[in-house]
């Protein structure tokens, strides 16, 4: 440990930082000088050591995901684990073009931090220490590397926090052993591996089960499970103060506790501050499988089936709670780009062996998530169109991965004939651009201060480089069930720029109704990655190719279209327009015709209150108004003026009308 002591002003914490950029070429081996920045910062591994399992530490090494498929896969389109795994984002996270883009990026500014990134999406090579350098150019497909999250790698994990007459016996002495035990419930990619091949999972298998060690496992349906890789934070910074600050250079964080560091995804605390941790919620079947009742990530990531998890049937027994290993998630054109990259290899050397039904078959599973996470209810309010999206998950609608990541409310509002009179939220499918000004859009949108601008050379305020940024500007996402303001404070997940109250796990936008409009059509849209976030990758990329690959497959799979989540229409209330007398919201050239045939006995009368054709006020709907609505169209008013308080096309309350006659 250095004996360094942490600063306590971002001011100072700066200035030390600065100092031992100049000493960089001394403590770190180079990577890649930007150009007019100070970066890659000189961080080193220690910067981003993590306690738990540590590299080369395994007995039996963690095999890759064919040596389980002999058993588990093939047999069950339903339940066989291996088939429905390989096609989860899970299986890929090693194949996937958007993290090879980020990595990249991630290690231009700030040197090593991939060490952090490979440990999650690559376990098996992370363990087997080909997590360096930490660019990924060490893996290889012949040992796994690119299986992304494992089945081998799931079922050797160890709770790190031993839980007497739960956890395995074996599982004390193996904590034990550890250099650096966890100091907690795992976050970070803190995972605890048995370094024996002894398998783990929620069942007792059958007696004289012998083709291979197992251990009966309650943490493989705890939700803690998943906070391992699903909490992520930035050990390089700590909080002093409620500000963000870099730890000396070289140094491990010095507490690992993840509420001390910066907060990158918080997912799982999210979850812990939610009613679903306190106590299973009947979501009606919602997330699929033979139990309504859900709690743990698993519950509905991993819903239940009933079935066989093993091909040898006579050596298995039949579950009614059998976890289909679905992993469903929000992945739908990086499925495809991974295909596309089968052909290629051009980020790595073992294709995915995965077929385009296979694929579908998962996007199709993922879309049906997307779908379940939130509704969409739509009414009146004020003479205003009121969109209240509602979270239905267990986290915040959406969580994960912030950057580009969004969900955004689409208004599509609607004349007589069906034609379009205007739009909010508009998404140009050609170009992949978004109008966001004239709607609600849920994001968190992270920065740099003042202090790590300076350190940097970067600009001060919201942007894309993840492993510098130590400031969130934005987070309007919408909370789950339970959730507090003083609790989602205490996990770093609070609402930023925005406000919720306690207990809302839902948002309202109001939209103001154009004149014309009868309808309605919103639509809630999902998006993995926004063109600006794309667009980012390439073009800040001086280091290798993976930022143009990603501008490739994004281009070649609809530019990464978003996913429709949520689609409702209403039946908008009539508006009063006057001289509109075909009711068809606007008034010109069609509206005297439609009078005069009225009055000449060819059209039944209009669909509207006398005073709408009552084109000069006079009380009464005669020759003389069609000749004056034709008057201010084509004369501007010249020979009849409009009435002073119902001048041509006002707008008026149709009951007033009804009531009195005359405009209000």
């Amino acid at each position: 440990m250095s004996n360094f002591k942490i600063c306590i002003t971002a001011t100072s914490i700066a200035a030390l930082f600065l100092a031992t950029l100049l000493l960089g070429p001394l403590l770190v081996e180079p990577t890649v000088v930007a150009q007019t920045t100070n970066l890659p910062l000189p961080t080193t591994l220690q910067d981003f050591f993590q306690p738990g399992s540590q590299p080369n530490t395994m007995v039996d090494t963690v095999i890759a995901a064919n040596g389980c498929a002999l058993c588990h896969a093939d047999f069950n389109p339903n339940t066989a684990p291996e088939d429905r795994w390989k096609t989860s984002i899970m299986a890929q996270a090693t194949r996937d073009p958007l993290f090879h883009a980020c990595l990249a990026i991630a290690e231009q500014d700030a040197a090593f931090v991939g060490d952090l990134c490979i440990r999650c999406h690559t376990p098996n090579a992370w363990l087997d220490g080909r997590s360096t350098p930490t660019n990924g150019s060490a893996l290889t497909g012949f040992m796994g590397d690119f299986d992304g999250v494992s089945c081998h790698f799931c079922h050797r994990m160890v709770d790190p926090v031993y839980d007497p007459g739960n956890s395995p016996a074996i599982d004390q002495s193996i904590l034990a052993g550890l250099v650096a035990p966890p100091p907690g419930p795992a976050h970070n990619g803190q995972y605890v591996i048995d370094p024996i091949d002894r398998r783990r999972g929620p069942y007792d298998l059958v007696n004289g089960f012998s083709f291979h060690a197992w251990e009966n496992s309650s943490h493989h349906r705890e939700a803690e499970m998943c906070g391992t890789c699903h909490d992520v934070s930035n050990p390089a910074y700590t909080r002093i103060n409620g500000v963000y600050v870099l730890n000396a250079v070289n140094t491990p964080h010095p507490t690992h506790d993840r509420y001390d560091q910066f907060p990158i995804e918080r997912t799982y605390s999210e979850w812990l501050m939610s009613d679903f941790a306190i106590a299973p919620i009947d979501m009606g079947g919602r997330y699929g499988g033979n139990d309504p009742l859900v709690s743990t990530c698993q519950d509905c990531h991993m819903p239940k089936t009933a079935g066989y998890g093993c091909m040898f049937t006579g050596s298995s027994i039949f579950r009614s709670d059998l976890a289909q290993h679905d992993f469903a998630g929000s992945h739908t054109w990086i499925l495809d780009s991974i295909l596309d990259l089968d052909v290629s290899l051009a980020l790595y050397d073992v294709p995915s062996f995965r077929t385009q039904a296979e694929m579908n078959s998962a996007k199709l599973r993922n879309i049906a998530m997307l779908e379940s996470a939130s509704d969409l209810e739509l009414s009146i309010e004020n003479d205003q169109l009121k969109a209240r999206v509602i979270n239905q998950t267990g986290h915040k609608l959406p969580s994960g991965y912030p950057e580009g990541r969004r969900i955004w409310v689409n208004v599509r509002y609607l004349d007589a004939a069906g034609d379009l009179v205007a739009e909010r939220g508009a998404y140009d499918f050609d170009t992949a651009d978004l109008i966001t000004s004239d709607t609600k859009v849920y994001e968190t949108h992270l920065g740099l201060d003042a202090a790590m601008a300076t350190v940097t050379g970067l600009p001060e305020g919201e942007g894309f480089h993840f492993a510098l940024n130590n400031k969130i500007y934005k987070d309007n996402r919408i909370p789950p069930r339970g959730f507090t303001n003083a609790g989602f404070a205490a996990v770093q997940a609070a609402p930023v720029d925005y406000t919720y109250a306690d207990g809302e796990y839902w948002d309202d936008t109001f939209y103001t109704i154009p004149g014309g409009a009868v309808t309605a059509e919103v639509k809630v849209y999902y998006q993995t990655a926004s063109k600006e976030y794309i667009q980012f990758l390439k073009d800040e990329n001086t280091t290798n190719n993976a930022g143009n690959v990603l501008w490739d497959v994004w281009m070649a799979n609809g530019k990464g279209a978003p996913v429709i989540i949520d689609d409702e229409s209403i039946a908008l209330p009539p508006q009063f327009v006057r001289n509109d007398c075909n009711r068809d919201g606007g008034t010109d050239i069609s509206d005297p015709i439609y009078l005069l045939n009225f009055l000449f006995g060819f059209l039944p009368a209009p669909i509207t209150c006398d005073d709408a054709c009552d084109g000069n006020d006079d009380g009464n709907v005669d020759i003389s108004d069609p000749v004056h609505m034709l008057s201010g169209l084509f004369a501007g008013g010249m020979f009849f003026p409009p009435h002073p308080d119902c001048g041509f096309d006002a707008t008026a309350d149709p009951l007033d009308c009804a009531e009195h006659g005359s405009c209000p």
